[in-house]
C-alpha cells in the first residue's frame, strides 16, 4: 500500500491528482470522510484516490473542484489520468482521435468503442481479463469525451450487421446497446450505416479499419490487432482504405434504412418478447 506522506507526484499523472487532491483538501482544513460527506462520496474513496490505488472519475473531479474551489484544476488532471491509464500501445491512437476533424470507421463485429455504452464495453473489456473492470471500462468510457468538445469531430461509421446480433452479455445489454446507436440518428455530427449480410463480397472483408482525417496534418489510417495498433500516414495505404470505405459506405443502407434495421432488430431479437437467450418468440 502506498503512504500518502511518500506519495511521489512525479511518478505519474495518477500520483500527481492524488497528491493535489491531497493538498487542496488540507488547505480547506477538512478530512477525507468531512469532504466525501460534502461531495456525497465515501471518505474511504478520497483517501483511496489520494493514494492512487482507485482512479479518479470526471463527475468525481467536478464535485471536488466545485467543494474546494480549485478552479476546474481536477478536472483538467482527470483527463491526463484517464489517457495514461490507456494501455501504451493505444495512447498514440486516442491522440489521434481527439485531434481528428473527421472519424471514419468500419467495424465488423462489434460496436466500436467510441459508441458502446457501459455494460457493453464493460462485458468486452471482461471477455477474458476481469482485473481492474470497472477502472478500466471507465477509461474507455472516457475517449467518449471527444464528442463534447466546442468543435468535436465528424464521425462516420459503416457497422456490418452481424454486430446487431452477436449477443454481448444479453438481451438487456444489447437493447441498451441498439438503443445509443438509435439516439444518434437525428445527429449530423454521428452517422451510423449498417453493411447488411445482402451486400455478400465487400470492400471490408480484410477487417475493419478507420480513417482519422485533419484540418492540415495528412489523413492516418488505423488498423488493430491483438494488443496492437497499427497507425500509419503511407500515401498508397491511405488511397486504398479511403476508396475502400468510398465503396463501404455506397454498399451500406442509407442512413434512415439503418436505423430502421437496427430498431428491428432490437425489437425482435431483444425486445421484451423475446426468450431468455435473446430470440424472438415465434
Amino acid at each position: 500500500m502506498t503512504h500518502i506522506n511518500v506519495l511521489d507526484p512525479g511518478a505519474s499523472p495518477l500520483d500527481y491528482y492524488g497528491f493535489e487532491l491531497r493538498r487542496h483538501r488540507e488547505a480547506a482544513g477538512l478530512t477525507q470522510r468531512q469532504l466525501g460527506e460534502i461531495i456525497n462520496y465515501t471518505g474511504s474513496l478520497v483517501g483511496q484516490i489520494e493514494t492512487a490505488r482507485k482512479l479518479p472519475t470526471p463527475e468525481f473531479s467536478e464535485r471536488v473542484d466545485a467543494a474546494l474551489g480549485t478552479g476546474g484544476l481536477l478536472s483538467r488532471l482527470v483527463q491526463l489520468v484517464m489517457r495514461s491509464q490507456l494501455p501504451a500501445w493505444f495512447r498514440q491512437v486516442a491522440e489521434l482521435q481527439a485531434r481528428a476533424t473527421g472519424i471514419y470507421a468500419f467495424e465488423s463485429h462489434m460496436v466500436p468503442g467510441l459508441l458502446q455504452t457501459r455494460a457493453y464495453a464493460r462485458t468486452v473489456l471482461g471477455a477474458l481479463d476481469q482485473t481492474d473492470l470497472d477502472d478500466r471500462t471507465a477509461v474507455r468510457l472516457d475517449r467518449q469525451r471527444i464528442f463534447e468538445k466546442e468543435e468535436p469531430p465528424v464521425y462516420w461509421l459503416v457497422l456490418f450487421e452481424s454486430a446487431l446480433h452477436l449477443q454481448i452479455e444479453g438481451p438487456t445489454t444489447m437493447r441498451e446497446q441498439l438503443a445509443r446507436l438509435l439516439s444518434f440518428e437525428d445527429d449530423p455530427l454521428i452517422n451510423i450505416q449498417v453493411l447488411p449480410f445482402s451486400a455478400g463480397a465487400h470492400a471490408g472483408l480484410q477487417g475493419s479499419f478507420d480513417l482519422y482525417r485533419f484540418t492540415s496534418d495528412p489523413t492516418i489510417v488505423y488498423t488493430e490487432g491483438y494488443g496492437s495498433g497499427h497507425p500509419t500516414a503511407n500515401p498508397d495505404t491511405v488511397k486504398d482504405c479511403s476508396l475502400r470505405y468510398d465503396h463501404l459506405q455506397a454498399a451500406a443502407l442509407s442512413l434512415k434504412s439503418s436505423a430502421e434495421l437496427i430498431r428491428r432488430v432490437m425489437e425482435e431479437r431483444y425486445g421484451e418478447q423475446g426468450t431468455a437467450d435473446g430470440n424472438p418468440v415465434a
